[in-house]
């Protein structure tokens, strides 16, 4: 389900993956824009993605009322709830021109998951293919709400009723919405998940690699601490 490529871009902390990210989108958006006059991004949750985006909010001439941001996943709560993950992103990206200016469609869990997973597919259906989408990994190979021992599921995204971690219950896209993108980049840092992507490297059937090995051309970036077990 991989191959050595894994170790393709290795850098030395976490926020040089952060800076390598941010820089790689970038380049990515202005590719899609040029194409397409627009560029569609699935962000991820999480403390790496979360200093990616800080680090575009920084950069200057991104063309952000071009831009049109979408989430991979969502847990359970209200809006106004910190555990969310669009919270966090909005006091980020959304905060202060110009990157308040990009457009943003959060999924809505506070309404309850079912509908909020039903309206998000109505949205992002139209939109496919996106033009990057940024995962993450768990330290038990998990990626968005996608976790282990749970049948992959159909169509574009789902409520998710028994994720192992709290809170329960959350809204995620699915493999196939995941990976209906012109670039997929993966980035995994610190040394508790070095486990989990050795196990990928090795071909261990994981959310994670499940996903990527849907999609043709898959970037990922990780520190030296996330690939220490790798071959």
């Amino acid at each position: 389900m991989c191959s050595l490529r894994l170790c393709n871009h290795q850098y030395a902390d976490a926020a040089q993956v952060a800076a390598a990210a941010a820089r790689h989108i970038a380049e990515v958006a202005q590719q899609a824009i040029a194409a397409r006059g627009r560029f569609q991004l699935v962000l991820a949750g999480g403390t790496t993605p979360l200093a990616v985006y800080a680090q575009l909010v920084a950069m200057p001439d991104i063309e952000w009322a071009r831009w049109h941001l979408f989430c991979g996943d969502e847990r359970s709560g209200a809006a106004d709830d910190p555990a969310r993950n669009s919270l966090a992103i909005e006091q980020i990206v959304l905060a202060q021109p110009p990157s308040a200016a990009a457009q943003w469609y959060p999924i809505r869990t506070e309404i309850g998951i079912e509908t909020a997973a039903t309206e998000y597919a109505a949205l992002i259906r139209s939109r496919l293919p996106f033009d990057l989408v940024l995962l993450g990994m768990g330290e038990d190979g998990h990626t968005a709400s996608l976790f282990p021992q749970q049948p992959l599921p159909s169509g574009l995204v789902i409520p998710v009723y028994q994720a192992p971690k709290p809170p329960a219950t959350r809204v995620s896209l699915t493999p196939a919405a995941l990976v209906a993108t012109h670039h997929l980049l993966i980035i995994i840092t610190g040394a508790s998940k070095a486990e989990a992507l050795a196990r990928w490297q090795q071909g261990a059937d994981l959310p994670i690699s499940r996903v990527a090995a849907l999609h043709q051309q898959v970037t990922v970036f990780c520190d030296h601490a996330a690939a220490s077990a790798l071959n």
